[in-house]
């Protein structure tokens, strides 16, 4: 697991570490029943708190990523793919929602962002 945190992001550390999970277990790098590291191990690693590497494992649990059991570690949960897809292409609508705002805003009309779009989405 190599999990990036990135000090200067707006995205509050807690949630990039759930997020670089996700994609993990999405790319099938992690599998069920695969154990995370432990709270302190992962928290000495990034050099951050304790605190918040418990936060994310525990968002984690909450949607159904992970189980914890006492004594033994945090363990991957066998994934709904189809549900985490659809939770990142909710974010995506979410983020390209903002930028067709931004771009109204700046006086843009809808054909002169499809093109923006469609030139962005030709160089990748």
């Amino acid at each position: 697991m190599n999990i990036i945190i990135n000090n200067s992001s707006m995205i509050p550390i807690y949630e990039q570490i759930v997020d670089q999970i996700k994609n993990e277990i999405i790319s099938g790098e992690l599998q069920e029943n695969d154990i995370l590291p432990s709270v302190r191990s992962l928290a000495k690693t990034l050099k951050i708190s304790a605190l918040t590497v418990k936060k994310a494992y525990d968002q984690l649990e909450d949607e159904g990523f992970t189980t914890t059991i006492h004594g033994k570690g945090t363990f991957v949960k066998a994934a709904n793919k189809e549900l985490l897809l659809e939770e990142q292409k909710k974010d995506v609508e979410v983020s390209l929602e903002m930028a067709i705002q931004k771009g109204r805003n700046y006086g843009l009309d809808d054909e002169q962002i499809k093109m923006i779009f469609n030139l962005i989405m030709e160089e990748r």
